[in-house]
């Protein structure tokens, strides 16, 4: 979540940045900061490269240069890698990923049965929890020589705060696979999101509207009407010339339709095939992937600044009650161009939503823009307001900030809760406790991180909210309190905060006797999001009889579940728990269950 030019610095330089985001600037001020505001911003003309920021950016040119957006994706010629390329092997459904190195090149070699395949290694993607990589599938007997066909993602992770290999897709909330193959053609997949293009490119899709065709562009954001932006064509011949611009980059001939969604059927058609790394402004996540096109301000820095509003002179953005976007505004939907997306098949999300049909918050990690704009604060407050753009968070501020001493963010804007009486009246805990931390209640660590931990939900919202409490389980306070039954939270909400909760539906949720846990309960009979936290708080809570239902979660039909609950076991038994996960689930039960017998 990456948007600003400045980047946060200490908790009371944030609140100020808050503060100022949530003022509204007089007319005069903004109408001098549109007057510096570029024409164009979105045209490929319109980019200059990161390397023109250097010379007077320079601290911050050097911070973003180690920075995990930078460093998004590398040629693996000319970067290091923590992945270890010496014949380590991943096995899964009878097939073999073997990570090789010969004459100083790095290589994947994948076989199943009769049928071997050699990959070269030309580029990894990320690095900050796991690498990935990109390959080009090359004779054995030439393993140097010309490629056979287009680079492709390969299907082996390494995962850097473990050591270990892990199947690719099982990061996100996929079902369980039975080999190990090519992935898609490594320009035809994440591309946009990946690496630095012209932003008009990756609008193609919200200037068609519903039911566009699907390419490199496509976002899975799923906003409600209410939440969403619109991408308004003011000049449709401006429109057909911007096209016709990247169509003949592209190599395509013709002239385009003069109807506007059948010309962007046409740029959307011919991008999917078309678009490859030449037509990149740059590999990585470029200052321009935020900021926009940003030649005006390189060559005029003094006349113009780049600016996260959206400058054409033939569409413009609009919010959803056709308002002109804020500044704060700008910046999350630029965020929300990549850190928004529910992209697996897995059906379920949060508020008791499901994906296709009435999406609330995302459950796992890579979402986490998109559910911001879900939330109450996505109008005044911005992503870089807790998040550096242009270097790697800190972990101590960001974990100082679910603390009392964090809440100076939120009480920037919210002043009324400024003083330790009105926090402890607020929160009904004692002022100075977890308890009266904002995020522990309003952004609660309840999403699949990257590194088998939970990570805040950035719907900041309540765990009051009808949704919340009749959609999801466990209870969002049974994160802290997990020795509370279903009746005594919900009563106890009703009574501090005058809600009112449906007996009836708590009970479709957890059963007759509203006496139960929700942890036990959850842990037993939840979706698969539902269960892996239930497992995490069971493991962290000590909650009894919980054992065999997290052990039985190592069978669950998605592999990435499989991994939490190894590490809940984990938890529990305060050491690693050494099993092969490339297990079926049912042995994988088995396998742990004899492990956590032998350590009694």
């Amino acid at each position: 979540m990456l948007v600003r030019p400045g980047f946060w610095l200490a908790a009371c330089l944030t609140a100020l940045a808050c503060a100022g985001a949530g003022t509204a600037p007089s007319r005069g001020r903004q109408e001098e900061a549109k007057s510096r505001e570029p024409l164009s911003n979105v045209l490929r003309a319109d980019y200059v490269g990161s390397q023109a920021c250097a010379g007077c950016h320079a601290s911050i040119y050097e911070a973003w240069l180690r920075s995990p957006m930078h460093r998004m994706t590398r040629e693996v010629a000319s970067t290091e890698l923590s992945a270890p390329f010496d014949g380590r092997e991943l096995a899964l459904g009878g097939a073999v990923a073997r990570l090789e190195t010969h004459e100083g090149k790095r290589f994947v070699g994948l076989s199943q049965g009769e049928q071997n395949e050699l990959y070269r290694v030309t580029k990894v993607i990320g690095g900050r929890y796991r690498e990935d990589f990109v390959g080009e599938l090359v004779p054995a007997s030439s393993p140097f020589g010309v490629a056979l066909e287009e680079q492709r993602v390969l299907p082996v992770s390494y995962l850097r705060f473990d050591g270990t290999l892990r199947y690719k897709g099982y990061s996100v909330m996929v079902r369980e696979r039975h080999g190990l193959e090519a992935g898609l053609v490594w320009q035809r997949a994440c591309v946009l999101c990946h690496n630095t293009a012209p932003q008009v490119v990756a609008l193609y899709d919200e200037l068609y509207g519903a039911k566009a065709p699907s390419y490199q562009g496509s976002a899975s954001n799923e906003l409600p009407a209410s939440k969403a932006f619109r991408y308004v064509v003011d000049d449709a011949a401006g429109l057909r010339q911007a096209l016709a611009g990247e169509l003949a980059l592209l190599g395509a001939r013709g002239s385009l339709p003069e109807n506007e969604r059948h010309a962007l059927e046409i740029a959307i058609s011919n991008t999917r095939e078309r678009f490859g790394e030449a037509h990149l402004v740059e590999l990585g996540v470029g200052c321009e992937s935020c900021h926009g096109g940003s030649r005006a301000h390189a060559e005029a820095p003094h006349r113009f600044d780049p600016s996260f509003a959206l400058r054409s002179s033939f569409m413009h953005v609009e919010t959803a009650s056709g308002g002109r976007p804020t500044r704060a505004q700008d910046q999350n939907r630029t965020c929300a161009k990549c850190h928004t997306v529910l992209f697996s098949q897995y059906p379920f999300t949060w508020e008791g939503g499901e994906r296709r049909t009435s999406p609330g918050g995302s459950t796992t990690n890579s979402g986490e823009a998109r559910d911001f704009l879900l939330g109450g604060c996505a109008s005044a407050m911005t992503c870089s307001t807790c998040h550096d753009p242009h270097g790697e968070d800190s972990k101590a501020r960001l974990e100082e900030l679910g603390t009392v001493r964090g809440n100076r963010v939120c009480t920037s804007c919210h002043r009324e809760l400024e003083s330790p009486l009105a926090l402890g009246r607020h929160s009904h805990h004692r002022a100075d406790g977890a308890g009266s931390a904002c995020l522990s209640c309003h952004m609660p660590k309840k999403n699949m991180g990257l590194a088998y931990d939970f990570t805040r939900y950035h719907r900041i919202g309540s765990p009051t909210e009808q949704a919340r409490v009749l959609g999801d389980r466990p209870l969002d306070c049974a994160l802290c309190h997990a020795e509370r039954s279903v009746e005594q939270i919900t009563a106890t909400m009703e009574k501090w905060w005058g809600k009112r909760y449906d007996r009836a539906r708590l009970r479709r949720l957890y059963g007759q006797d509203l006496r139960a846990n929700p942890v036990r309960i959850t842990l037993i009979g939840g979706k698969p999001h539902e269960q892996a936290l239930a497992a995490d708080i069971a493991a962290a809570q000590q909650v009894p009889d919980t054992l065999e239902a997290t052990l039985a979660l190592l069978g669950s039909e998605y592999p990435l579940v499989r991994y939490f609950a190894r590490h809940s076991l984990e938890k529990r038994a305060g050491a690693e728990l050494a099993l092969d996960m490339s297990l079926p689930g049912p042995q994988l039960v088995q396998a742990a269950r004899a492990r956590l017998n032998a350590a009694r």
